[in-house]
């Protein structure tokens, strides 16, 4: 029963983080522009070293420290995506809509994360 409990849990967190980037994007004060849904590419991105890494290799290895890395890279540009559009001379996005894509990256990040232990500690 725990693990029903954390999987509703991840769902609704992993809804939560998609909620705010709808947000960053449909809301009216913030020009109606969809160019943050681009961060859902990085979030696609980000388990999959991981993925792989664990495919090939049950213990600790250099494959497995290369998908940290990778993982690590590909985090930091997510959160870099919004900053880059919102101070470009163009002023692509506004800030509020960087604000709330960050906390939904911060969201959906976490729950990944998180899935992904909860997912270890089972195989275990």
């Amino acid at each position: 029963m725990a693990g029903v409990k954390s999987l509703i849990a991840l769902a609704f967190a992993g809804s939560m983080g998609f909620l705010f980037l709808l947000l960053s994007c449909a809301l009216p004060q913030f020009q109606n522009n969809w160019t943050p849904m681009f961060v859902i590419f990085f979030y696609v991105l980000f388990p999959l070293p991981l993925l792989i890494a664990r495919r090939h290799s049950e213990e600790a290895s250099a494959l497995k420290d290369l998908s940290f890395f990778l993982m690590t890279t590909i985090a930091i540009s997510a959160f870099a995506l919004p900053i880059v559009l919102a101070r470009s001379p163009d002023l692509i996005i506004s800030g509020g809509a960087a604000a709330l894509v960050e906390f939904a990256n911060l969201v959906v990040f976490a729950t990944i994360i998180r899935f992904l232990w909860v997912d270890d500690y089972n195989r275990c």
